[in-house]
């Protein structure tokens, strides 16, 4: 630790990329046992700040203090050989290791020329029991559950002896169970401490979890709080710098007519969705509430054709459709935006363009099949501008943009097939409150021109705010509808858990 009992110091650290200037001289200092949350909006710099910090990235200005020793760190390992580790958003596990062997991962033990099972699965058991996480270090990780991969990921950050350790949104996947858990291991780690930099989005955790709050945006440090000390109103302000009183935008939409009818969905699989029917107006936002597993995702992927069902019948305007595939859910007017983004939503490697209008291929298609590539173009800068996507060109790179950028691209892919339904799964699922304001307001536009949308969302003020009416799911089956005053946190919680033994 260095004299002003920092156990970590970034000083003035500068990176620029051709033709931007992704970080200006940001200074972050962070103290030995505490939890420092690391905030800011979808491309305000935090990704680039580690990057450099764990020597992915090459800083052009600053300098590096570690345990009051300055560094340069040539890549990864030799960060993580010097204390400092990353649990990343995206987990990487290899699926057809066991526990053990992800932990110790090109290091295992070596009993002259070879590996040392035993050693492996006593030094893994004594270390997982210190964290009190119950797994078996001979199961395999394919088995296991996204909480339990990343308890991995956080044993392995341990068996390095980290002085160091940055979590990146570790909550994104977890139930709120899971992350009481992930909490008790973190403040466990702060006593023994480990100072953690808590990278996440959600409010109520930083408040719950972080000692202290540093905030950036568009590539400078704005400041470092007590987090005791900051409300949710003054850290939107600080990270978007405007204010975001009104978090949620004005509601002129007006519903109208039943357009769909879902009567009586039930899947093929018993222990999923069972017998569910519910109306959905025309210009009406009707959000879906419900606790993980309540297998809303599933309920809408079958009205979308992704899903097998055993009966139901599905009406539009009135009319019965059958729809066996997502592309017959398409012809109909109904569109899906998935949970998962960057698993079944973007193509990373292609362009913004390709990934707006891959949807319409067949639409713009000419004489034997040649695509009008000038038409493709003009709909994709069209799309940009129309719901202000931040890409340098349309032929940037999908994974070059932020995750907020990322989910408008989708929107703009979807709305491209001119939809009457939009079926939005966790829309604003780990992008930032300036990225999510944008987001409400693309969906309240959409509902004030008439278009039906639901919204599965498992956050609760998202849903009170943006919602015209909630229907709530409980172990796969309806639990209730709620409406106008009624929907508040308490009436959803009950009926989310109203079929709970």
């Amino acid at each position: 630790m260095s004299e002003n009992g920092y156990i970590l110091e970034m000083n003035n650290i500068t990176k620029r990329f051709p033709g931007v200037l992704a970080l200006d001289k940001v200074t972050l200092k962070v103290r030995p046992a505490t939890v420092h949350a690391l905030m800011g909006e979808n491309g305000a710099g935090k990704s680039t700040l580690m990057k450099c910090l764990f020597g992915i990235y090459v800083r052009d200005e600053g300098d590096v203090i570690l345990d009051g020793q300055p560094v340069n760190f040539s890549g990864a390992l030799d960060a993580i050989e010097h204390g400092i580790a990353m649990i990343h958003q995206e987990l990487h596990p290899e699926p057809h290791l066991s526990v053990m062997e992800n932990i110790w991962l090109g290091r295992f033990p070596i009993k002259g020329i070879v590996v040392d099972y035993k050693k492996m699965y006593n030094d893994t058991r004594d270390l997982l029991e210190r964290l009190n996480l119950h797994l078996d270090p001979k199961a395999l990780v394919k088995t296991l559950s996204v909480s339990q991969i990343q308890s991995i990921e956080i044993a392995k950050a341990v068996s390095f002896n980290a002085k160091v350790i940055i979590m990146d949104e570790p909550t994104s996947s977890l139930t709120s169970d899971e992350v009481d858990h992930l909490f008790t291991i973190i403040n466990d780690l702060r006593s023994k401490g480990v100072a953690i930099i808590y990278i996440s989005h959600k409010m109520e955790e930083i408040k719950k979890i972080s000692d202290e709050v540093s905030i950036m945006r568009d590539g400078t440090m704005i400041g470092t709080w007590n987090a005791a000390d900051l409300t949710t109103d003054m850290i939107i302000s600080k990270m978007v710098g405007r204010d975001m009183s009104n978090r949620f935008p004005p509601k002129t939409n007006k519903p109208g007519e039943v357009y769909m009818r879902v009567e009586g969905f039930s899947s093929i699989h018993d222990r999923s969705f069972q017998d569910v029917s519910f109306e959905l107006r025309r210009g009406e936002i009707l959000g879906l509430g419900g606790l993980v597993g309540a297998q809303r995702t599933e309920l809408v992927e079958a009205i979308f054709g992704l899903r097998a069902l055993r009966a139901g019948k599905l009406y539009l305007d009135g009319k019965e459709i059958r729809v066996h595939n997502s592309t017959d859910a398409m012809d109909n007017g109904i569109a899906l935006l998935t949970e998962d983004r960057k698993g079944s939503g973007i193509f990373p490697v292609l362009g913004v363009g390709e990934n707006t209008y891959i949807a319409v291929y067949k639409r713009l298609a000419r004489f034997l099949g040649l695509i009008n590539g000038r038409r493709c173009n003009e709909l994709a800068e069209e799309s940009i501008e129309r719901l202000s996507i931040k890409t340098p060109s349309i032929r940037t790179p999908m994974n070059s943009l932020s995750g907020g950028n990322q989910q408008k691209v989708l929107f703009a892919r979807w709305l491209l097939t001119e939809p009457e339904v939009l079926l939005l799964d966790e829309p604003t699922r780990g992008i930032d409150v300036g990225a999510k304001y944008e987001i409400y307001t693309i969906m309240a536009d959409l509902a004030a021109q008439g278009k039906c949308v639901v919204m599965i969302s498992s956050e609760m003020p998202e849903l009170i705010g943006m919602a015209d009416r909630v229907m709530v799911m409980c172990e796969g089956k309806k639990a209730g509808e709620l409406e106008g005053d009624a929907i508040n946190e308490e009436e959803i919680m009950r009926l989310a858990t109203k079929f709970m033994v």
